[in-house]
């Protein structure tokens, strides 16, 4: 039976050189939690694509056993934005989105944000959830989540925003080349003034179908389709 070899984001500067330090960030979960013996094996990554793997000593360092850059990202570079939501919403986005191939989160204020505002605290969180989902999902590189902005900074030709109330007529996301920016809206959509304001900036208006998907749903659906159609899911 294959023994897991388990992965750390770590902060670059902690596995500088052939052999150094157990890094502090991840002490207590090697040694406490998982219970890492002296002649196990663990990947480090330092988040910007590069990795090492390397062997526990007697002594509680960590001895190179090589480095190399880092597997399991999307060559389609996908950004979701994603509209303020409440609960643990934002959460479930993050996560799965993480683990799908999402590159980066850029959160937004909407006018039908039932949440208005993100604490720093919970910004953290976030950011924290991702790195888990990265580590989990043997990813390379952790996507970063931006503090929310107002939608208007989105708002440009070559993105496409995902409008639950097109017409019969209206494009599928399905249909189109895989975006490389994708915008989701709050649990009450987006308003006409807002809809108007992305045409006139050049947004393409796209749907996933007939049906009315939660706002996280619709975030997660579509990762995955783009990353679908681009080869790098599924």
């Amino acid at each position: 039976m294959t023994k897991t070899i388990h992965r750390f984001f770590v902060d670059p500067a902690a596995m500088a050189g052939d052999k150094f330090a157990l890094p502090g960030s991840i002490r207590h979960q090697v040694t406490r939690v998982l219970r890492l013996s002296p002649g196990d094996e663990l990947v480090l990554l330092d988040g910007r694509g590069e990795q090492a793997r390397c062997r526990l000593t007697a002594g509680g360092e960590l001895d190179v056993l090589r480095r190399g850059a880092a597997e399991g990202d999307p060559r389609h570079r996908l950004v979701v934005w994603q509209a303020l939501i409440k609960g643990d919403g934002l959460e479930r986005v993050v996560q799965q989105g993480t683990e799908l191939g999402v590159a980066e989160f850029r959160l937004l204020v909407t006018a039908r944000c039932v949440v208005h505002e993100l604490s720093a605290r919970r910004l953290e969180r976030l950011q924290t959830v991702a790195r888990e989902a990265a580590e989990q999902s043997e990813r390379g590189l952790v996507p970063p989540v931006h503090a929310p902005v107002p939608l208007a900074n989105g708002l440009r030709p070559g993105v496409v925003m995902l409008f639950e109330r097109l017409d019969g007529n209206g494009t599928r996301l399905s249909r189109l080349d895989p975006p490389g920016e994708v915008i989701i809206g709050p649990e009450g959509g987006f308003d006409a003034d807002e809809v108007a304001q992305a045409q006139r900036a050049g947004v393409t208006l796209a749907g996933l179908g007939p049906r009315i998907l939660r706002s996280e749903s619709v975030s997660i659906a579509a990762a995955a389709v783009i990353l679908s159609q681009a080869g790098d899911f599924a």
